[in-house]
């Protein structure tokens, strides 16, 4: 049964969401997962429910013990809900990604892996991807295997819905700018799909930076995903990724913004110092990140004076690399209301709320004139 959006906006502002989460449980993948691992998932389908810490699925290392209250996790199971959630927080588009495959990188079964990025993605087209829903997909690279995920890309672009490839960037090893990944962003440029950076904070002896030896999640949380994403920006730039790749646009979300001036200005100078052990960068790191790089804002960094954070992204590029994001359904998402407290102009929110994005993913512009339908999968 079609369901129609009650989206209208006032001030005629487009809302592109870069960062929504769909609940991918094993028994959804399940149906659309090759044998024998459709039985593993299957299996794990009927096993107690745990967020973000299914052994075998979204391996977690817990070292905390459990507190009382604290935040629920939240998922989204439907298009219907998530469009129906989406319209109350007046977004019009929403880029979807995985919820417990954040932390597929962990996985190390190559032959499982592979099939499990197979499900993941044909689940997200035939379940997820409805035209006039307002609901873009990323389909999952498998960082295990990169020639069979060049071929996964080769095979969805153009699928109508997809616009983008999501890189598993939680306790990825290596890191993304290895060149064993070449195939990966070979086909992403060649198909012309942004590729997103997510992490979530996961604890590993190597990756990030020994978290394990904090003693709770705070000090984990606080450092896991920026330094997730410094040391995979490092790692893309040092290989000369953007150089070799000049074409390829790279967006990293969920991770806020602070962390981009001063891994840009430290890039800078190291090249000066090095830059014959990296001939292949004909131009500055900043160049590069100027050119082919997006920052998604979640979660929002807070100063005491909003007007600092303004002119910490006017370093990097500000309202024109910059991308807003929620992390919606998760407890600590960021409300579109949260970037009115910026002393921005009005044309430099546009940039940041949706106008970057819909350039950037090749989104139509939304009809508002006429209500937007799903059908019920």
């Amino acid at each position: 049964m079609p369901v129609q959006s009650n989206r209208v906006a006032s001030d005629g502002m487009v809302v592109v969401d870069c960062d929504i989460h769909v609940n991918d449980l094993p028994e959804f993948l399940a149906p659309h997962c090759e044998m024998p691992w459709r039985k593993s998932l299957e299996i794990l389908g009927a096993a107690p429910r745990r967020y973000l810490d299914i052994p075998g699925y979204a391996p977690s290392f817990g070292l905390h013990p459990p507190i009382p209250g604290g935040h629920s996790a939240r998922s989204v199971n439907t298009p219907q809900a998530m469009r129906d959630e989406l319209d109350a927080l007046g977004i019009d588009y929403g880029i979807l990604l995985p919820d417990h495959l954040l932390l597929f990188a962990t996985l190390p079964n190559i032959e499982y892996a592979t099939a499990l990025s197979h499900a993941y993605n044909r689940w997200l087209v035939a379940q997820w991807i409805q035209a006039g829903s307002g609901l873009y997909g990323a389909i999952m690279a498998c960082p295990q295997n990169p020639e069979d995920s060049a071929k996964e890309i080769e095979r969805y672009a153009g699928t109508p819905g997809i616009c983008s490839v999501y890189l598993p960037t939680a306790g990825v090893d290596p890191l993304w700018g290895a060149r064993r990944y070449d195939p990966i962003l070979a086909a992403a440029e060649a198909a012309d799909l942004p590729v997103i950076l997510h992490s979530v904070t996961v604890t590993s002896p190597v990756f990030p930076a020994q978290i394990n030896q904090f003693e709770n999640h705070f000090g984990r949380q606080v450092i896991g995903h920026a330094f997730s994403m410094m040391a995979n920006l490092v790692s893309i730039m040092h290989t000369g990724v953007p150089a070799r790749y000049p074409k390829l646009k790279i967006v990293f979300t969920e991770a806020g913004v602070s962390w981009v001036p001063c891994m840009m200005w430290r890039m800078d100078r190291y090249h000066q110092e090095y830059r014959r052990t990296v001939p292949f960068l004909e131009e500055r790191p900043s160049e590069y990140m100027r050119r082919q790089m997006w920052f998604a804002t979640q979660p929002l960094d807070e100063p005491v004076n909003p007007k600092h954070l303004v002119e910490t992204m006017e370093h990097y590029g500000g309202a024109d690399r910059t991308l807003f994001a929620s992390d919606w359904p998760h407890h600590d998402f960021d409300h579109p209301r949260g970037l009115a407290k910026l002393p921005l102009t009005q044309e430099q929110r546009r940039k940041i709320m949706g106008e970057n994005a819909l350039g950037l993913f090749k989104l139509p512009m939304p009809n508002r004139l006429s209500k937007r339908e799903i059908h019920s999968a």
